[in-house]
């Protein structure tokens, strides 16, 4: 039966093996990848303490002051005595150096 479909051109496993092969080659090296950055990410924002040098999204540098769990906001200090309150998922890094200080 299945050779008469592939005979009249209705069916053939090959190309069906190809799409399967494409599906896992895109799994593997796009969406396996994204999925584990996006995991240390959220690793390294849950690890976030009072005291740590931070970079928003923006590129703002500073120096987390306070942490509110219920709002899901950092309170970062960005130049002595100047805070801002930025939302948790907007910082990406820590800080290497603190050159603008």
């Amino acid at each position: 039966m299945i050779q008469t479909l592939a005979a009249q051109g209705g069916f053939d496993p090959v190309v069906i093996i190809m799409w399967v092969a494409i599906g896992l080659i895109f799994w593997f090296f796009i969406m396996r990848p994204q999925k584990k950055r996006q995991q240390e990410i959220q690793k390294f924002r849950n690890s976030i303490a009072v005291g740590s040098k931070v970079v928003t999204a923006g590129g703002i540098h500073g120096e987390v002051r306070a942490i509110d769990e219920v709002e899901n906001t950092l309170s970062i200090e960005v130049a002595k005595g100047v805070c801002i309150s930025v939302d948790r998922n907007s910082v990406y890094a820590t800080a290497q150096s603190d050159q603008n200080r």
